[in-house]
């Protein structure tokens, strides 16, 4: 198992998972997307479903690679009880939880750290310039007498815990940090809040005609629903529209926050700017686009929907 926010997922998470196939011999990866990291700031966090997108784009054609969404499903916020409730969930799988040598450093600061050594084997793959310093931290010393040569790591998931191994493995320079820098700032979303009871709150279906009826009313371009039946337990559905100008798709979004009133909670991001507005309506979550920034992200392949044609394909 892989843990973390996979903001975005990239070549790096990708490098790890096949040493650890080479190396471990193991069935399969999981990725498990978390809601959000304790130690990570909110800020420059990109919605949970922009992140689960990019990590199975990544792992696309990756047939052993499992992206998963259980964390947000536990409803679980620290490894220690992810793991926990996998392994009473999966009593006859043998788990190996996978990580950076920077993770490998600053562990003593995750919740119950000494829970996950202490139930499930891990596996540490070097990464650029922490190995002297994860090597040197507390949690290597405290598990000095415990590590396992990698030599005979094959045999790992099958070992009791504690025990753990330190692959010097060729590095991957890849950085979710630097390449979030590169990239337009996604707006932020504010955390699910609780549905109504469901005889104040329109089913999805209903729900999902007046966004669109909304959207036909400010003349937005390029719509496109995307059911996330079966894909995940965020929403029911995912709707995606472009405005030519940054006040079109303001216009857009405001049309839509007095369409849904009465109909559904709104939580609104990334009006300001007007290049990504995210609106949460619970069982729905609309993506309101400037063409290029919508070009750029392309969330209709993330989520295995039918982009649009160019506009001058169509002429």
């Amino acid at each position: 198992m892989l843990g973390g926010s996979f903001n975005p997922a990239h070549g790096g998470h990708l490098h790890i998972s096949r040493l650890a196939f080479r190396h471990l011999d193991l069935d399969e990866v999981w990725w498990l997307v978390s809601p959000q990291n304790p130690l990570k700031k909110t800020e420059g966090m990109a919605p949970f479903a922009t992140r689960f997108a990019s990590a199975q784009a990544a792992a696309k054609g990756e047939r052993r690679i499992v992206v998963s969404d259980i964390e947000q499903r536990l409803g679980t916020t620290y490894t220690a009880d992810a793991l926990a409730q996998l392994r009473r969930r999966f009593p006859h799988t043998d788990f190996v939880w996978l990580m950076g040598g920077d993770n490998l450093a600053q562990i003593p600061r995750w919740q119950r750290w000494t829970e996950i050594f202490a139930h499930v084997p891990i596996a540490v793959f070097d990464r650029p310039a922490t190995s002297r310093r994860a090597l040197a931290g507390a949690a290597a010393q405290r598990y000095a007498q415990a590590r396992v040569a990698p030599a005979r790591a094959r045999r790992l998931a099958s070992m009791p815990a504690p025990a753990w191994v330190f692959f010097p493995t060729p590095l991957d320079p890849h950085s979710a940090t630097e390449i979030r820098a590169q990239l337009p700032e996604p707006p932020k979303r504010r955390p699910r809040r609780a549905k109504r009871p469901a005889k104040t709150q329109d089913s999805s279906a209903e729900l999902l005609k007046h966004i669109l009826a909304s959207l036909d009313d400010s003349r937005a371009e390029d719509v496109v629903t995307v059911d996330l039946a079966g894909k995940t337990a965020i929403a029911d559905y995912m709707v995606i529209a472009s405005g030519r100008s940054s006040r079109q798709v303001a216009a857009m979004t405001d049309h839509l926050a007095e369409t849904l009133h009465g109909h559904a909670r709104v939580s609104i991001e990334g009006k300001a700017q007007g290049d990504w507005v995210l609106i949460d309506a619970g069982d729905i979550i609309i993506n309101l686009f400037r063409p290029e920034i919508r070009l750029f992200y392309n969330l209709e392949k993330m989520w295995g929907a039918q982009a649009p044609e160019p506009e001058a394909a169509r002429r």
